[in-house]
């Protein structure tokens, strides 16, 4: 195994139910309802794409930048008192970090979000960080992890992703690597290629290191 890759949002860190808390406050100003059942249709996304859907929801006429901001602006304020990390997900990072192997975020959110996760989480955790920012497709493209693969100058064949959305799954998927599941909102069948798990309580670096292939050849 060459690198590990964390997803952030309901895998790393318990930031979920700070999301729907903003998107409910935002779609009250737009004068709609917005339900966790709303949220599902999201999880794993952009956000351009929550942006687009809050929208059509409401069927306000607020510019989408200005919603844009409002939810920038909810999820910094709330993330600032701190955020719970994943039951497992720390002392995952902390064994791999142990053992040497290179660990990446790699996020569908923002690069403000991010950076205000990471004020609880500790930035010097992770060897690469990957935003929304810093690629041109989120997932379910493969970009995201394809970039953080070259930014370590690893083969993606030779990394994990561990993910909690199907969004990130095909992400991670695409992009060559394994995958660890622990289903969120969305139910993730297994696959070939694919260990999945109800939390990362269960999972060991000797876990992630079963799921890459051996090396073959001279």
């Amino acid at each position: 195994m060459d690198a590990a890759f964390f997803d952030m949002d309901g895998l790393l860190v318990d930031t979920e139910k700070v999301w729907l808390k903003i998107e409910i406050e935002v779609m009250s100003r737009l004068g709609g309802i917005w339900t966790p059942e709303h949220q599902t249709h999201l999880v794993g996304g952009s956000m351009e794409r929550t942006v687009d859907y809050m929208l059509a929801v409401s069927g306000s006429s607020v510019a989408p930048e200005t919603l844009r901001e409002w939810m920038i602006e909810g999820m910094v304020s709330q993330l600032a008192g701190g955020v719970q990390a994943m039951p497992g997900a720390l002392e995952l990072l902390e064994s791999l970090r142990a053992e040497g192997v290179p660990v990446g975020l790699v996020t569908s959110s923002l690069k403000e979000i991010a950076e205000a996760v990471l004020v609880s989480v500790g930035r010097d955790r992770f060897d690469v960080i990957v935003t929304a920012d810093d690629v041109t497709r989120t997932k379910p493209d493969p970009e995201p992890y394809l970039t953080a693969a070259r930014l370590l100058d690893v083969e993606p064949a030779r990394c994990v992703v561990l993910e909690d959305s199907p969004n990130g799954v095909a992400a991670g998927t695409a992009a060559g690597c394994a995958v660890v599941a622990v289903p969120s909102l969305l139910p993730i069948p297994p696959a070939p290629g694919r260990l999945v798990v109800s939390s990362l309580t269960e999972v060991t670096p000797d876990h992630l290191r079963a799921l890459v292939p051996p090396i073959t050849g001279p």
